[in-house]
Formats: structure tokens, sequence, C-alpha cells
């Protein structure tokens, strides 16, 4: 595939992962369902660090880069985060005014994900194609080992980054 290709596929698969986010985030959720997702979310994140935040979207991520299968879990993956998203809003009304997509743009951490969700599962996209059109993988070997290693890379920054961001609206009371 040629670099010109790479990158349109790159960014089509930012463009699909932030529609699903999108209509994720346009869920109705009942105030009962909210309050039982933050729950659940104040308990994930209690006690978590940067390592943990890592480990944790380093292995939504693995799924990603699984021919096929990928997309179908990065979709569900940008989905529910945005149903997440659409939990807080509805029990945080000062978040009513904030566009979803503008969270996951406007935060370092979420675009540090977003690009690497987007490059998992546009891989995936790369390499089911290639096993449908019978091209050897070999070739897809290389570029696979690098994009694995960028999103970890992004990963590991945007969980460094997105610890510090909890603890700072924890220590602020935002």
């Amino acid at each position: 595939m040629s670099k010109i290709k790479r990158i349109i596929t790159f960014f089509v698969f930012v463009g699909l992962f932030s529609l699903s986010y999108q209509i994720g985030s346009m869920s109705e959720v009942s105030t009962e369902d909210a309050l039982e997702f933050m729950k659940e979310f104040e308990e994930l994140i209690e006690g978590i660090d940067a390592i943990g935040i890592f480990l944790h979207n380093l292995s939504i991520s693995v799924a990603m880069f699984i021919p096929g299968f990928g997309i179908g879990w990065g979709f569900y993956t940008a989905w529910s985060t945005g149903y997440a998203f659409a939990a807080i809003v509805s029990v945080t009304p000062a978040l009513s005014d904030v566009p979803a997509l503008a969270l996951l743009y406007a935060s370092p951490f979420g675009l540090m994900e977003l690009v690497a969700y987007s490059i998992a599962t546009s891989r995936s996209f790369i390499l089911i194609h290639m096993l449908i059109k019978k091209t050897s993988l070999y070739s897809a070997i290389k570029p696979t080992a690098i994009e694995i290693g960028i999103a970890i890379g992004l990963l590991v920054a945007g969980g460094f980054l997105e610890d510090y961001m909890i603890k700072l609206s924890q220590e602020t009371g935002f």
C-alpha cells in the first residue's frame, strides 16, 4: 500500500471512530443507569495510576490490530466511550454544553488515544484487505510492528497525561 493510501486510510478511520463516538454520546441514558455507571467508573479509577491507565488502554487497543475483528472492536470502543460521556453529562449538567467531540479532540490524552486507536483499526482494515486479496502478509510485518510501537508510545504518554489530569481535577475539585 502506498504511503498516500495509508495516510488516507488512517484519516478515514479517524473520522469513523469519531462518528461512532459521537453516536454513542447522543445516547439517552437514564439517571439510574448514569448513577450506576458513575459509581462503577469511580471504583475503576480509584487508585489507578498512569501505568494502570496505559495497561487498560493497551488491552483495548491490542484487539484493534486483529484483522477484521479490530475494526468492529474499535467502533464498539468508540461508541461505548461516547455512551460513557452521555452518562457523565446526564448527571453533570455543567457538561451539557460541552460537545462530545470537543472532549475527544481538545484533551491531549483523548487525541493520543484517538490516533492510537485509528492506527490500530486502519491497520486491521489493511490486514483484512490483504487477506481477502490473498496478498502475502510478510510485507506487512515491519509496518505493523512500527505502528504497534507508535500506538504503544502514544498510549504510554496518554496514560501519564490522563493520570496527571485526573489527579489535578481531584485536587481542584473539578
